[in-house]
């Protein structure tokens, strides 16, 4: 069949109009962005009164206790705690107490359930579905955005099978957290793992998947820069794919090594992933989850005006 003229020029001008709608977006994950595309960057999409909130994991400052912990926080301008689930009914009125007066909340709660929810033993299942219910009511008493599970570590075995029965049941069980965690005030929050930790849930399109199959408002996910390093194409598309209805929480930590941001000197860049959370709007916290190198009454302030600075240029 010959081609007609006309519809040959129609299709290469819709061709050619596509590419120049998503240009900015691909040639961001490529590498640079050329004038035009920062300065459209720069615009509308790109919010740049939003507030970058750095958290902190309690092992992240120095200090003998939450109130020096506390007291070094307030002095870096980091507005987020991100403490373990583990214990944490037990810890909330000293948590509490340790805030009280500061400027500075509780971001997201980092796993500390037992079990594995994907297990094929069903006592193991319910231990998971019974310790994150625990730990999702002392989120709540927090204000805490929202309590962070992996489905199963490669660690944890005998697990059920990838295959759209086990992502079915896994739907199941969420659907049950969700509602507990909306109950509580708060949410669960799904995080992706590079595949040398987690054979199921390794990008952050895949989590959100899930959170839109689930279609639940106690349902959401994160992102983790580390994770992101190994698993990820592209900051940007992987946290635009998650976009700001479920995107609830980010980790951060140097791209080679897993220490400070700054540590691993140029491999250390983050602007393409900010530049996606400008671009949502995103008003959640970015929390440190990572070691040092050095000692951390110099490497931590270097990371947090590594972070500024990049989010800046963002």
């Amino acid at each position: 069949m010959g081609l007609d003229r006309r519809n040959f020029l129609r299709t290469g001008l819709s061709t050619v109009a596509i590419a120049s709608v998503g240009g900015a977006s691909l040639a961001a994950c490529a590498g640079k962005a050329s004038s035009k595309e920062e300065e459209a960057c720069s615009g509308a999409c790109c919010k740049s009164n939003i507030e970058l909130k750095i958290s902190f994991q309690e092992g992240t400052a120095p200090g003998k206790d939450l109130n020096e912990k506390f007291d070094y926080m307030e002095k870096l301008g980091v507005v987020g705690f991100e403490p373990g689930g583990r214990r944490l009914k037990e810890r909330v009125p000293e948590i509490k107490e340790a805030l009280n007066g500061r400027n500075i909340k509780v971001s997201a709660i980092c796993a500390g359930f037992q079990g594995f929810i994907l297990s094929t033993d069903p006592e193991v299942r319910k231990l998971c579905m019974d310790t994150m219910k625990e730990i999702m009511a002392a989120a709540g008493e927090l204000g805490s955005t929202g309590v962070i599970i992996v489905p199963a570590f490669n660690s944890q075995q005998p697990a059920m099978p990838h295959t759209q029965e086990t992502r079915d049941f896994l739907c199941e069980q969420f659907t049950e957290m969700g509602n507990f965690a909306v109950e509580h005030g708060t949410t669960v929050i799904f995080e992706p793992l590079n595949r040398r930790e987690a054979f199921y849930l390794r990008q952050v399109a895949d989590a959100a998947s899930l959170c839109r199959d689930i279609n639940n408002p106690g349902v959401k996910c994160m992102g983790d820069f580390w994770h992101m390093t190994h698993e990820e194409t592209c900051d940007m598309g992987a946290f635009l794919s998650a976009g700001k209805e479920y995107l609830q929480h980010v980790h951060i930590a140097s791209r080679k090594r897993r220490s400070m941001p700054g540590e691993d000197g140029e491999a250390d860049q983050y602007v393409n992933g900010f530049k996606a959370l400008k671009m949502l709007g995103y008003d959640k916290y970015v929390s440190f989850e990572c070691g040092s190198q050095g000692e951390k009454e110099v490497t931590v302030p270097a990371a947090v005006e590594l972070m500024r600075k990049q989010w800046e240029e963002a």
